[in-house]
């Protein structure tokens, strides 16, 4: 079953432009949203506005774009939700940032009813969703991943199949932890540059032509760090589930509870 409808739940700073592209690439778009003061922007999108029901029973694949585990489930397994009144056959994308197990769940509880739940995570950020340049992790059995794919690559210029359900997850939250690990290391290596009278923008102009690149560096100033404890706390999740230490990100995750309300603000780091 080819799939010419999409339904997107929550159009947030990412879902929000997701609907555009999903648009502007032939689908049509049916969004739930609880915001109802997004519904003008989501029209002017090219979204149908729709309650859950009816986008469940209209659409071939679904894209959950809210912002926690507990609101997954209840969208999934609630009552009047997902497993009650999607389509048999259709596939329900998480592109929220949860647990793998969780997915692991996710996915055993929708396979009797005839529905693939998937993730489907999405890095790079905001300015990457309004560009439609996201890189967009799946997971789940190559016939769902080939079916569900040119919906991804309408909002997504690279789409990685990850392997099994919840690596998607695993691929996201290892991107996170090196993300936030690369913002810490970018303040201290600024900082101490700054204290030594180092012009910082002529420096990280230079550094983001050396072995010091990377991605928070690039984008410096512009991190709301608004994810960074849930994304760290997913993390040390994972690690114990399986068993590994990670005393790095132990530190990292400290360190940006304390950064967040002062980051960037270099004559502050360190005292």
């Amino acid at each position: 079953m080819s799939i010419q409808t999409v339904g997107i739940i929550g159009a947030g700073r990412m879902g929000m432009p997701i609907i555009g592209h999903l648009k502007r690439a032939g689908f049509e778009v049916l969004v739930s949203e609880r915001d109802a003061g997004r519904r003008a922007d989501i029209e002017a999108r090219g979204g149908q506005w729709a309650e859950l029901a009816t986008l469940a029973a209209r659409s071939q694949a679904i894209l959950i774009c809210v912002g926690y585990d507990s609101e997954v489930r209840e969208l999934l397994g609630g009552a009047g939700g997902l497993f009650e009144s999607a389509l048999a056959g259709a596939i329900i994308a998480v592109l929220s940032t949860i647990q793998p197990k969780t997915m692991e769940q996710f996915a055993a509880q929708g396979e009797p009813r005839g529905i693939h739940v998937i993730d489907s995570t999405i890095c790079r950020g905001g300015r990457a969703a309004d560009d439609g340049t996201l890189l967009s992790f799946v997971a789940g059995d190559v016939a769902v991943v080939e079916r569900i794919t040119p919906v991804l690559k309408a909002y997504s210029s690279d789409v990685v199949h990850s392997g099994k359900v919840g690596t998607a997850q695993v691929s996201k939250a290892a991107n996170n932890l090196i993300l936030w690990a690369c913002l810490v290391a970018s303040h201290e290596g600024l900082a101490l540059a700054q204290r030594h009278g180092v012009d910082i923008e002529v420096l990280r102009a230079a550094l983001l032509t050396s072995s010091a690149t990377n991605g928070a560096l690039a984008v410096w100033g512009q991190q709301s760090m608004a994810w960074a404890q849930d994304d760290m706390d997913i993390v040390a999740g994972m690690a114990r589930d399986c068993g590994i230490s990670l005393p790095q990100s132990v530190l990292v995750q400290d360190i940006c509870r304390e950064l967040k309300p002062r980051r960037y603000e270099l004559d502050k780091y360190g005292v």
